[in-house]
């Protein structure tokens, strides 16, 4: 079973907390034996509700109604498996996915995996250090430059508690995700929608053509993101000991408790977002509100100033802390395929240049966080199949190996998300 890494001052009671409740010691009773294991899925769910699916909800929400709330749906329960068999991956092997895939695939394959995966975590970040800016922008009037030196600022502040131990991070973390939850519940409350046309997207799913197509392929990229995968397996591994199989299994069942409350909340808020858009925007014909700029100034005349102020803070809170964790994934990426690891200022610093570089070209933002999820969707399969292989093998999972229903359910995930994005391709080369 997987030793732990030696807790650092942060973690001790959290740790020892966990190890009295899984050899089954512990005072605590009901929900109280949880909470020392929530957190891992908690940090992965803000890569759910990021800059990115702000922008893709806007879009779908204002042009497509209430059409695609089933994108987003499908997109989290899709989440919710992709998530749990990273978070098992880790429990089991004491490895995250790029150490085993280093280890399980030839040095072409690897090095390959390690370029897509790095190119995958610069457009991650792109998107999510731009909806920070932008937050601050929105929220204080700050040009785009000082807001984006500001985000850089920020960010390394929020990392440098994991010098403490991984658990200030996650109390960080999820105190931002409760404030997205938060801000979205008053815009839900605000907005007022048509909770039977919602009913009536989700029973009865359809696209709208080729735009609804992009729109759906960029929420799915948005909503399983593939730096997380390899993160959540890395947040995973060796963070509380197992003695035993059964030790080991429990473990398992409380992470994937974790997995689906936290990735609960981020569906909920990522379908709020959506939905905010259709039932203020569309159903007053604004189809065209396809930018974050847009879409804040246009909600304080249709919701009142305090919407505008919401969604800006709502915003602020989605950039910052997204934009932590992808810092933190492309580390574990570098770590795990090379052996190798950067100083987490310089990883900050070079990953700040794409969005630097957007902001000083002048680029539509929105348009770019929007393209970004597109590239985030096509590198998927890539964290996918891996995934994939390595959870149905037994001589890697021993007894955490998937029962062939969730194997089943893993290669039917994959090659729908491969289906999808190679339509995708095919409808852009005509011109759709």
């Amino acid at each position: 079973m997987s030793e732990p890494h030696p807790p650092r001052r942060g973690d001790v009671a959290t740790v020892a907390a966990a190890a009295e409740v899984l050899a089954g010691r512990s005072r605590r009773r009901g929900l109280f034996q949880l909470l020392p294991f929530l957190g891992p899925a908690f940090v992965a769910s803000v890569a759910y509700i990021d800059p990115g699916n702000f922008a893709t909800n806007i879009q779908g929400g204002s042009e497509f109604g209430y059409r695609l709330v089933w994108v987003v749906v499908a997109s989290n329960l899709i989440a919710m498996l992709v998530q749990a068999l990273s978070a098992k991956l880790g429990v089991a092997t004491g490895r995250n996915l790029a150490e085993v895939c280093r280890e399980e695939f030839p040095r072409p394959v690897v090095w390959g995996l390690w370029v897509l995966m790095e190119i995958v975590a610069m457009a991650t970040d792109l998107a999510e250090f731009l909806g920070a800016a932008i937050g601050f922008n929105l929220l204080f009037g700050l040009p785009l430059m000082p807001a984006a030196v500001l985000t850089g600022v920020c960010t390394l502040v929020i990392l440098a508690l994991e010098q403490h131990g991984f658990r200030p991070v996650e109390a960080v973390i999820t105190t931002l995700v409760g404030v997205i939850a938060g801000c979205y519940l008053v815009e839900t409350v605000l907005d007022r929608p048509s909770w039977g046309a919602v009913a009536g997207a989700i029973v009865h799913p359809s696209l709208g053509g080729p735009e609804a197509v992009l729109l759906a392929v960029g929420i799915l990229g948005a909503t399983v993101m593939p730096h997380v995968i390899f993160l959540h397996s890395s947040l995973t591994q060796r963070r509380v000991a197992t003695a035993n199989v059964e030790q080991a299994k429990r473990l398992v069942r409380f992470e994937l408790a974790d997995v689906v409350i936290a990735m609960t909340i981020a569906g909920l808020v990522n379908a709020a977002m959506l939905i905010m858009a259709a039932s203020t925007f569309w159903v007053h014909g604004l189809t065209k509100v396809a930018s974050i700029e847009d879409a804040h100034k246009t909600l304080a005349p249709l919701l009142g100033p305090a919407s505008s102020a919401v969604f800006a803070v709502s915003l602020l809170a989605s950039g910052l802390s997204s934009s932590t964790v992808g810092t933190m994934a492309g580390q574990v990426v570098m770590q795990g395929f090379l052996r190798r690891q950067i100083s987490v200022w310089l990883r900050r610093l070079v990953t700040m240049a794409p969005a630097i570089a957007v902001i000083s070209a002048g680029w539509d933002p929105t348009r770019t966080l929007v393209m970004s999820q597109v590239v985030l969707s096509f590198g998927l399969p890539f964290a996918l199949v891996p995934l994939a292989l390595f959870t149905k093998r037994r001589d890697l999972m021993g007894p955490l190996v998937n029962r062939p229903l969730v194997s089943l359910a893993a290669a039917a995930v994959t090659a729908f998300i491969i289906a999808l994005n190679f339509y995708l391709i095919v409808q852009t080369l005509r011109g759709g």
